[in-house]
């Protein structure tokens, strides 16, 4: 299982070793569902239009300055959960969007998949339903554009900063 001590770094880095681990969520009742992670995308921080930091801290954000490991859950149009965790050290603004797993594309998908809420916002991965694992796999990484980010400034919308599964982007 993935500890906090793998997010405490810049997303940068950690956004892209995040694909081919596989996102477990524990029922109360013992049984899991088990998702491989086939795409993210890295925000960071203040300096990043595209990141919710970017207006600087507010009480919907707070969540980007916590711990390495905390999840960020929200909702987007009213309509799905998104799935992020903070990296880098407390107080610096910085997280990754878990963006689409194998069977599960998109990040509303996915979540409804493992049935993510907003109850896991603020929680720190592993200790409580949902954690990540590492059985080793490795797969071949691509480098794309952020999307959904209109609203964000030219140069944020054109940086690589989407991760994936290069057998699912050909």
């Amino acid at each position: 299982m993935l500890t906090p001590a793998f997010f405490d770094r810049d997303c940068l880095e950690a956004a892209p070793e995040l694909i081919g681990k596989i996102l477990v969520m524990r029922a109360p009742d013992g049984t899991e569902r088990r998702l491989r992670i086939t795409e993210t995308e890295a925000y960071r921080g203040e300096t990043d239009t595209a990141c919710h930091a970017h207006v600087g801290k507010t009480k919907r954000n707070e969540v980007l300055y916590m711990a390495p490991g905390t999840l960020y859950v929200y909702l987007c149009y009213g309509v799905h959960w998104l799935l992020n965790v903070i990296t880098e050290k407390e107080g610096v603004p910085q997280g990754v969007l878990i963006r689409a797993c194998a069977g599960a594309a998109g990040p509303g998908r996915l979540t409804k998949a493992l049935g993510v809420t907003g109850a896991l916002n603020r929680t720190m991965l592993g200790a409580g339903p949902l954690s990540i694992e590492d059985d080793g796999c490795r797969p071949e990484i691509v480098r794309l554009p952020r999307v959904g980010i209109g609203y964000a400034s030219l140069e944020d919308q054109a940086r690589l900063w989407r991760f994936a599964d290069a057998k699912n982007h050909r």
